[in-house]
């Protein structure tokens, strides 16, 4: 058959009712708003997270890069991970709570002071694995060169207590000198030395 065999029939349109309709104004402005709200929230959800992360990430950094530039003790506690790897614990009472740590190849080594109660430095022995009878009255046990470090000078005038506690590589060997001067709030010093 050829195209003069078969009529071509105009399309029709449907009666009216029949077939899709118009939509009215109301249901495509709240189609639209449906898609830009989907679209808001696909695109501002991960791009908020991604501005909080990174503003998070670069105070931890800035934090970090402070602690690293420190030279000698400062003010506040060290956190809770350098206290487990250097196992200080610092009681909970404690008050003037001054740190530092230092890093090379050969070792590790945090300096910490504080002053606690009575009871409070019973605890902080005990804790280490010692005890009060350790200390040693008028035994110094910090060296000259861990003293200059941290920028510790201890008075003879004073009434010194100290203890050496050695534990077995690779756990922290902890060097403890307490000032015993005011006995219901002695000041502890330690030098707690890591080796890698």
């Amino acid at each position: 058959m050829t195209a003069a065999e078969h009529p071509v029939v105009p399309r029709q349109s449907p009666p009216p009712g029949e077939g899709p309709t118009p939509e009215d104004r109301r249901r495509t402005v709240r189609r639209r708003l449906i898609t830009a709200t989907i679209i808001v929230l696909l695109i501002g959800i991960p791009a908020g997270y991604l501005l909080i992360s990174a503003g998070q990430s670069r105070r931890s950094g800035q934090d970090k890069a402070a602690e690293a530039a420190a030279q000698g003790l400062r003010g506040g506690w060290p956190s809770r991970m350098l206290r487990r790897i250097f196992e200080v614990p610092i009681p909970k009472d404690a008050v003037e709570v001054q740190y530092y740590e230092t890093n090379n190849w050969k070792a590790s080594r945090m300096y910490v002071q504080f002053r606690t109660s009575s009871n409070g430095l019973d605890r902080f022995l005990t804790q280490m694995g010692t005890g009060r009878a350790a200390l040693k009255n008028g035994s110094l046990t910090i060296g000259e060169r861990d003293m200059k470090i941290a920028g510790w000078y201890f008075n003879g005038n004073l009434s010194w207590a100290g203890t050496t506690h050695t534990n077995k590589d690779p756990r922290p060997t902890q060097d403890i000198t307490v000032n015993m001067t005011d006995p219901v709030a002695p000041v502890v010093y330690v030098v707690s030395a890591a080796t890698p």
